[in-house]
């Protein structure tokens, strides 16, 4: 399916950047979660109801990240295949999240909403 996707809406429920990492999360998906929360947070737009996609995006990071390690010490080169999915995966994951530069670049939502009552008056 193409097409526009709708404009982002600032949420009153929003996450906070003190939203911690789940503890099950490997060390390199918690380093990526302290990353990009920070940002997410502060375009007020990540709910509770989003956690499964940050989760696995984190995931798939931190995959990858495991993976390369894994690949630099020698180990089986059939990992190659594993790595590429995890990257077309966190890439996916991370357009969802607004977290590539063609998805930042879409219409999101207002810095200001004072700006849109203006309109109004």
């Amino acid at each position: 399916m193409k097409g526009r996707k709708p404009e982002l809406q600032a949420d009153a429920n929003a996450l906070d950047a003190s939203t911690r990492p789940p503890t099950w999360l490997s060390k390199h998906a918690k380093a990526e979660w302290r990353r990009v929360m920070p940002e997410l947070a502060k375009r007020r737009i990540l709910t509770l109801a989003d956690l499964g996609c940050l989760e696995s995006y984190c995931l798939a990071i931190g995959r990858i990240r495991e993976l390369e390690l894994l690949l630099r010490a020698g180990i089986d080169h059939k990992l190659v295949r594993m790595q590429d999915k995890a990257m077309v995966t966190a890439r996916q994951l991370a357009a969802e999240l607004g977290l590539t530069p063609t998805s930042r670049s879409r219409p999101s939502i207002r810095e200001d909403d004072s700006d849109a009552d203006s309109l109004l008056d």
